[in-house]
């Protein structure tokens, strides 16, 4: 692997191609030349695999003519320049042309690379029916009596079971497959997933009709999710037969459900496409997802009888070591505005229904929640409202508590009773300042004495008595205790354990990361889902800079930050998603964060982003602020071993120990912390 860290290849990724050159009809020398003028451009822009058309050598929509053995001659000529052209290149190659073997005709797919022909693919599943006729000129792959072809002098691996395998790039498996195959339920390229392969490819010829674009779209999508691969497809455009069909030229490469890009249809030139696929992210999905292994098992003998054949590939050095992929610099938040309202939607329900089921079982009709003026607390105020209204109880049954310390300003302290005022549920204030000086002076802290010593005794004080406070309202009332403190939180350990807010009844917000929790309460202001005073007090709360407000300001007036002691959120965000989530080493994040937050990004802006959030962050404050996330996130696991029931939101996780999260309390980071230090540049 190369030793420069700025290189996508250096952390797992491959560049994959996918190539619609023009072409003319029954003419392989003119689509060789331009089949070797795509592929020299798509090597030197740093492709590990290109991939051409179905027939692409030949064209497509040849009728008749694919049994003519002029046209065949031509085929294997043209085949033979492409073959001698990759001589110096590095990517490996797929082109489509027809191919006689042992007497049969074959529509197939050759696999060339460094001036060698690996091996040839035929197609397993012919298209029959409506405006297709292949079965009159083809002959199946089941009805193959060879697995081996001689081919330009050579003998040659054949058959639709072969998986061409980088020697030295362990994640570089692919195996190749032609159009209807994967229109079938069970596509060819399922069994060679499920025995290795993380590159799947596609050579079509798909014709064009109204619609079917997208469902073409459905069909890569869906199939690189359920198999946990990389897809790319790429289909015959200008210069086949408009006798009786149109052609639109469309390529995509997917990646475990999401398509990663996508050309543009009815281009009249050549164009091709790429992507960088996450192959360490693929072979972690399928390490986890037991069922995946288990049809593994299920399959043995078969996927143990698929043929391996090997390619020497070199890493290529990239010009430009720009991601080739949108990198959300949010990954709990999507960019796009419509996912993103959907997203919204989904959380809010499945938080409220998650409240509404355990105030069922519970006999419950009253909640105390502690209301500061900040987002968490906001949060699942609203939660709770939308549960209370859903139930058919009084929200007047929700008791809000704000409770004002010896840091609370005035702004928040008025958000809280704007808020609850505006939401129509109980409100009420609880000065904890006298409890809390009690409890100092009979710990003898030295704030008790008039000294102005603001340490975590201090801070732990206040959040104590909040909590406490919360729990024995709940007693009185016979109503119990909805937690607010958010995933973030819980990540970083920023909660005070067992008497403070770590501990409630039942919490909402649990497994909802800070970041998210900001796009909501926006969400919440948006439209007419609540009255003007309640949007007006939500955009402010949305807008407010995150603090405990446990620490009074300091002499300028600067209120305790908390993004100043646990880092950025969506930093830390980032790390806790692609650390939780896929199990990454520091340095491959570090290295995405600096491509998703470096001055010289490509990542989207969510919808709603606003202000400060819209900044660029060096490497080395990516690599201060991970130390610091994978220190605190290892200190703080017997915290989450014991944290209260809550609903599973994201698809990102939770951190609870009875879902997503099992770690011991006393790990040692140092191999993270290693990592880091030693493979992202100061």
């Amino acid at each position: 692997m190369p030793s420069d860290f700025h290189s996508p290849y250096r952390h797992g990724f491959v560049r994959l191609a996918a190539v619609v050159p023009s072409m003319r009809l029954a003419d392989p020398a003119f689509n060789a030349e331009r089949t070797i003028a795509q592929l020299r451009e798509a090597a030197a822009e740093g492709a590990a695999v290109v991939v051409f058309p179905e027939l692409g050598l030949s064209g497509y929509s040849l009728d008749d003519l694919a049994q003519q053995d002029a046209l065949l001659d031509a085929s294997l000529t043209a085949l033979d320049a492409v073959r001698e052209a990759t001589t110096h290149l590095l990517p490996l190659v797929f082109v489509g042309l027809p191919l006689r073997v042992e007497g049969q005709l074959f529509n197939v797919a050759a696999a060339l690379q460094g001036g060698e022909l690996l091996g040839v693919v035929p197609k397993r599943y012919l298209p029959n029916y409506r405006e297709f006729y292949e079965a009159r000129q083809y002959t199946s792959a089941a009805q193959s009596v060879a697995d081996t072809a001689a081919v330009l002098g050579r003998e040659v691996p054949f058959g639709t079971d072969l998986i061409f395998t980088a020697a030295s790039h362990p994640h570089l498996r692919v195996h190749a497959e032609i159009c209807e195959d994967m229109w079938v339920p069970v596509p060819p390229s399922t069994y060679a997933a499920l025995a290795g392969a993380t590159v799947l490819v596609n050579l079509s010829a798909s014709n064009v009709t109204v619609g079917k674009a997208d469902y073409r779209r459905l069909l890569c999508e869906s199939h690189s999710a359920r198999c946990l691969a990389a897809h790319v497809y790429t289909s015959a455009g200008l210069g086949e037969s408009t006798t009786d069909l149109a052609w639109d030229g469309q390529a995509m490469i997917a990646e475990n459900g999401t398509v990663l890009a996508e050309s543009e249809r009815f281009q009249c030139d050549d164009h091709r496409l790429l992507a960088d696929v996450d192959l360490e992210r693929l072979v972690q999905e399928r390490s986890r997802m037991t069922s995946y292994n288990d049809q593994v098992r299920d399959l043995h003998d078969t996927l143990r009888a698929m043929r391996r054949v090997p390619f020497a590939f070199r890493v290529p050095t990239l010009k430009d070591n720009t991601l080739r992929r949108v990198l959300p610099r949010f990954p709990y938040v999507p960019s796009n505005p419509t996912t993103l309202d959907q997203r919204c939607y989904e959380a809010i329900n499945i938080q409220s229904h998650g409240l509404i089921q355990r105030l069922r079982a519970t006999g419950a009709e009253r909640l105390v929640i502690g209301v500061s003026g900040g987002l968490d607390s906001t949060l699942a105020l609203l939660v709770a409202v939308q549960a209370f209204d859903r139930l058919g109880l009084p929200r007047t049954n929700i008791l809000g508590y704000t409770m004002p310390g010896f840091a609370t300003s005035t702004q928040t302290r008025e958000q809280a009773h704007a808020l609850m005022r505006a939401l129509g549920v109980s409100g009420e204030e609880i000065d904890i300042r006298p409890s809390c000086t009690q409890m100092l002076a009979d710990l003898g802290h030295p704030y008790a004495k008039g000294e102005p010593v603001y340490d975590i005794t201090f801070e732990n004080v206040q959040a104590g008595e909040r909590t406490s406070h919360l729990f024995r309202l709940a007693n009185q009332h016979r109503a119990f205790v909805l937690g607010t403190g958010d995933l973030s939180e819980l990540a970083l350990g920023w909660c005070t354990y067992g008497v403070g807010d770590h501990m409630s009844h039942y919490n909402v917000n649990a497994s909802v990361p800070k970041t998210l929790i900001q796009y909501l309460i926006r969400w919440f202001a948006q439209g007419d889902r609540h009255d003007a005073a309640t949007c007006k007090v939500l955009d402010a709360i949305a807008g407010t800079t995150i603090s405990p407000e446990l620490v009074p300001a300091d002499a300028s007036g600067a209120l305790q930050d908390t993004e100043q002691h646990v880092g950025p959120y969506p930093l830390q965000d980032f790390t806790l998603y692609y650390l939780t989530r896929f199990g990454f080493r520091p340095s491959k994040i570090a290295y995405l964060a600096h491509q998703a937050w470096g001055e010289a990004s490509r990542g989207d802006w969510p919808a709603l982003v606003q202000g400060a959030q819209r900044r660029a962050y060096t490497l080395a404050e990516i690599k201060h602020w991970m130390e610091l996330f994978i220190t605190r996130f290892f200190a703080a696991q017997f915290k989450r071993s014991a944290v209260p029931n809550a609903p599973k939101v994201g698809g990102g996780g939770s951190l609870s120990p009875r879902g997503d999260w099992r770690m011991p309390s006393d790990a040692s980071p140092e191999a993270w912390l290693g990592d880091l230090r030693e493979n992202v540049p100061a």
